[in-house]
């Protein structure tokens, strides 16, 4: 029989657990809104801000464009030829053009920018910050807007630009390799398939898709610098510190794309 006292003591807990849930997310909004009163400043894009704002745009975005073209156009070959095989074999070839652009270009080439983002860039750069503010190495600024001019807002610009950049080449670059692989090196089926890829992306697709990337970059950008920012103070080298991030990053993608599958197919 569970005793009358441990009641109370799981209800403690679940209040106690609910409220940091809320204030970790309440905490989120507002760094949001300080990033984006930081980008709006005409003052964050000046010297001597502008050379560190540059260094990171090119560190987040440089070495990872290579290594994600790269994976996307092998993921986008294998995946255009099943899709077309598969096609051929029931009969729908009419359809296969149709298919790719909107499993590939719609679906999986945002996720899996925002995610390559998140792992190879945003993520460890936010347990970095938080470990070198736990050491002391911002001294007075350790709280400050200085801090988050100086310090977060590079880092946050630099990972959103990164997903924009590399969902944008990529989305490009499979458009490219769907009709290479479909129609060869030839310009004569360019009319049918534009005309294929206009119906697909029609006015709502595309805000939809574009929203999308916004919003996935927004995740990989905030949420990682947010907890290096309010948690950076009392960070231990821990695997669950790192490991919180990328499940929120990760779950907040997750809910951004059902939400544009809902908005695109019901």
């Amino acid at each position: 029989m569970i005793s009358s006292t441990s009641i109370p003591a799981a209800l403690r807990r679940l209040h106690r657990s609910a409220m940091s849930w809320l204030g970790g997310w309440w905490r989120l909004l507002h760094f949001a809104v300080l990033m984006l009163e930081l980008a709006l400043m005409p003052s964050s894009y000046r010297q001597p801000l502008r050379p560190a704002l540059a260094r990171q745009l090119v560190q987040a975005t440089a070495p990872n464009l290579l290594w994600f073209t790269v994976l996307a156009s092998l993921i986008s070959l294998v995946l255009i030829r099943i899709v077309v095989v598969t096609s051929q074999s029931y009969g729908l070839s009419r359809f296969a053009l149709e298919m790719v652009v909107r499993v590939l270009v719609l679906e999986l080439i945002p996720l899996t920018a925002a995610a390559f983002v998140a792992l190879r860039s945003t993520l460890p750069t936010g347990l970095e910050l938080a470990q070198r503010r736990a050491e002391g190495d911002f001294g007075a600024q350790a709280s400050g807007m200085a801090l988050l001019r100086s310090e977060y807002f590079p880092r946050v610009a630099a990972g959103v630009f990164a997903v924009w950049l590399l969902a944008a080449v990529s989305c490009v670059l499979t458009l490219l390799l769907a009709y290479l692989s479909l129609y060869g090196f030839t310009p004569w089926a360019l009319d049918g398939y534009t005309r294929v890829v206009g119906q697909v992306f029609n006015p709502a697709v595309a805000l939809i898709l574009l929203l999308k990337i916004v919003f996935f970059s927004f995740a990989a950008g905030l949420i990682p610098m947010a907890s290096s920012f309010y948690d950076g103070a009392s960070y231990r080298p821990r695997a669950s510190h790192g490991l919180n991030d990328m499940v929120r990053v990760f779950g907040v993608i997750l809910l951004i794309e059902i939400a544009s599958l809902m908005g695109n197919y019901y």
